[in-house]
């Protein structure tokens, strides 16, 4: 008899209408959009509709030792959602309603499953928004956007999902509800569990249910400033003097001439006609800034003015659907690079002031490999995506040599592995380099507290050999 066909039995008889076991279900949860894909399938896809049905599902794995792979809506690019051989996948994305919108405490309390953009859709009917902006917005969690710690295009000015998550409810490992956090402004009674929850990658617990923060809506209409410089590291130093000049635009996108080819290719003609992107000569690349609220015209000309000085050849436009068709080229990047073989989109992030420096590093890598490397950046909070476009169900070893020499030149600046994709199964080999031993062994103690039977995502973030025995 095969090994799982108790549990199997066991979880139809105790989810009845939760539970699947179908080849097409279980071949889903064995990626995500980071390209890679478990070996194996996992035992099951349970897909709850209620806390209770999480708390039973725990505790029924903490009994048998089963590893359960928390996942959301499956956008993840670090492998952090991925369930293999032997794992059950709790997959959240049933739970998906808005439980309450407060408009005077400017606050909602969500279901894991609820979608980014539904979620802001519905807090503007009220005036307000939900300010995290990861770019797969349309399409990803609130959950997952939680267990990853997800930024976006906004994050310059609005911070990361971190600065908007308020308070948290969490079963843990053995089936127990823990709720975290609070629903005031301030709060600061004991440790910041849901700090830690948030970025923990399902490794600690599993998010069902949020209270989180939303904002009143930027009055006016945002003005765009485009501008092209001659070469990325140019490009580079203009943002980097934008936030030197302490001016906070809402966005400040750089966007590499390497992706611009494909991007202009994928999309056509067409797409472009009328942009700045246009005009930009081979080699060129381009960077976008917005300002918005009541002092957009004014931020956006010193934006202007700054970038000017630096090099750029810019435009200035207040036009909205301008200024959306432009950053739609921006949020086309992924899909044109997607468009021409297997990528693997990695994710750092450098101090604002070494933006230069890890261009230089990227093209340098690039050269020596006798890869292209295209790259845009979050260059407002200095996180960039190099991305290495291949052939295959594997990254090539020389893809995952220039990746190794581009994670360590992001460190040697000061910088991360991650700036908000997450560690999941693709970097956890790096870990250990940027938090040092004492770091890495105490987060893996910090990991054995709440999950002591180490069922929660095993092998994400951290290489299961390294677990800490009790």
């Amino acid at each position: 008899m095969p090994a799982h066909d108790d549990l199997i039995a066991r979880l139809h008889a105790e989810f009845p209408a939760s539970a699947g076991t179908e080849s097409s279900d279980l071949d889903r949860a064995r990626e995500d959009r980071s390209g890679h894909r478990a070996p194996d399938r996992p035992i099951a896809v349970v897909h709850p509709a209620s806390i209770d049905e999480v708390q039973r599902l725990l505790r029924l794995a903490n009994e048998t030792r089963t590893p359960v792979v928390p996942r959301g809506a499956g956008t993840g690019l670090a492998g952090g959602a991925i369930g293999g051989a032997g794992a059950i996948v709790l997959d959240l994305s049933r739970m998906d309603r808005i439980l309450e919108l407060d408009p005077l405490d400017e606050l909602a309390v969500v279901e894991p499953g609820v979608l980014n953009g539904d979620l802001n859709a519905a807090a503007s009917e009220h005036g307000l928004w939900y300010a995290p902006d990861p770019a797969s917005r349309a399409i990803s969690s609130v959950g997952g956007n939680i267990a990853t710690n997800a930024g976006g295009l906004l994050c310059a000015k609005y911070g990361v999902t971190r600065e908007a998550v308020l308070g948290l409810a969490v079963v843990l490992a053995d089936g127990r509800l823990v709720r975290t956090g609070r629903r005031t402004v301030k709060g600061v009674t004991g440790y910041d569990l849901t700090a830690l929850m948030t970025g923990s990658e399902g490794t600690l617990g599993v998010i069902v249910e949020a209270t989180v923060r939303l904002r009143p809506r930027p009055e006016g209409d945002p003005v765009t400033v485009a501008a092209a410089f001659a070469d990325v590291e140019v490009a580079a130093a203009g943002c980097a003097a934008v936030t030197g000049a302490r001016l906070r635009p809402a966005m400040l996108e750089l966007v590499d001439d390497l992706g611009l080819r494909r991007v202009v290719g994928h999309l056509g003609p067409a797409a472009i006609a009328g942009t700045p992107v246009e005009q930009l000569a081979p080699g060129e690349a381009l960077v976008i800034a917005q300002a918005d609220d009541t002092d957009a015209a004014s931020r956006a000309a010193r934006i202007a003015d700054v970038l000017r000085a630096a090099g750029g050849r810019v435009v200035v436009s207040s036009d909205a659907v301008a200024s959306e068709r432009l950053i739609a080229l921006r949020r086309a990047w992924h899909p044109a690079l997607a468009a021409t073989g297997e990528v693997l989109i990695e994710d750092i992030a450098v101090p604002r002031s070494k933006l230069p420096d890890m261009f230089r590093a990227i093209a340098d890598i690039g050269r020596r490999y006798g890869i292209e490397i295209p790259t845009l950046a979050h260059a407002g909070d200095g996180n960039l995506h190099p991305n290495f476009v291949f052939t295959g169900t594997e990254p090539p070893a020389e893809v995952w040599a220039a990746a190794d020499e581009l994670f360590r030149a992001a460190v040697a600046l000061g910088g991360t592995l991650t700036g908000e994709h997450g560690v999941g199964i693709l970097k956890r080999r790096w870990l250990r380099d940027e938090l040092g031993d004492d770091g890495y062994d105490l987060q893996r103690r910090i990991k054995a507290v709440f999950d002591p039977a180490g069922i929660l995502n095993p092998g994400v973030m951290f290489d299961e050999a390294s677990a800490v025995r009790r």
